[in-house]
């Protein structure tokens, strides 16, 4: 009996850590690196063993603002429909990125919406550690070839995220 019950708890607790959500999962701030405000607020979530991410605002910016910079088409991206007429909002603007072990993702791309550029994107999450890391932290870095820089956002909350709309 003692045995059974051993083998359920540990099917429980491997069960719980299959089925547990990846770090880079959730609501995100980029935050411009010069003025320290955040330029949008991302949700980051994963479908299929997929990675996808979604910008749910943008201070001062209206929601159904059109992303008229980008273009038509870009190879890959997961949605139908032409890139330039859909809403900055709620368009997975990161996409296809695959897992490359807990907490890091990359091999998919990137777009920014307010220039239309494509970028390889790369995804790191970075534990608050209290030294380099106060918060919890997504190194993005996106890329063009051999040439790329990243970006720091930090983590917040989906209640910290709406009051932020």
């Amino acid at each position: 009996m003692k045995k059974l019950i051993v083998m359920l708890c540990a099917l429980v607790l491997s069960a719980g850590v299959c089925f547990a959500a990846d770090p880079c999962e959730g609501y995100w701030l980029s935050v411009d690196e010069e003025s320290g405000k955040t330029t949008a607020i991302w949700n980051i979530y994963v479908e299929n063993d997929v990675l996808y991410g979604k910008i749910i605002h943008v201070p001062g910016q209206d929601d159904a603002t059109i992303a008229k910079d980008c273009k038509d088409s870009y190879k890959g991206f997961p949605v139908s429909g032409k890139v330039n007429q859909m809403t900055v909002v709620n368009t997975p603007f990161i996409f296809n990125l695959k897992n490359l072990g807990t907490g890091k993702w990359g091999k998919g791309n990137i777009i920014d919406p307010g220039n239309g550029s494509m970028y390889t994107c790369t995804m790191t999450f970075h534990a608050a550690d209290g030294g380099k890391y106060k918060k919890d932290t997504l190194e993005m870095k996106g890329s063009i070839g051999p040439i790329g820089r990243s970006q720091y956002w930090l983590k917040t909350s989906k209640e910290e995220a709406e009051t932020l709309k």
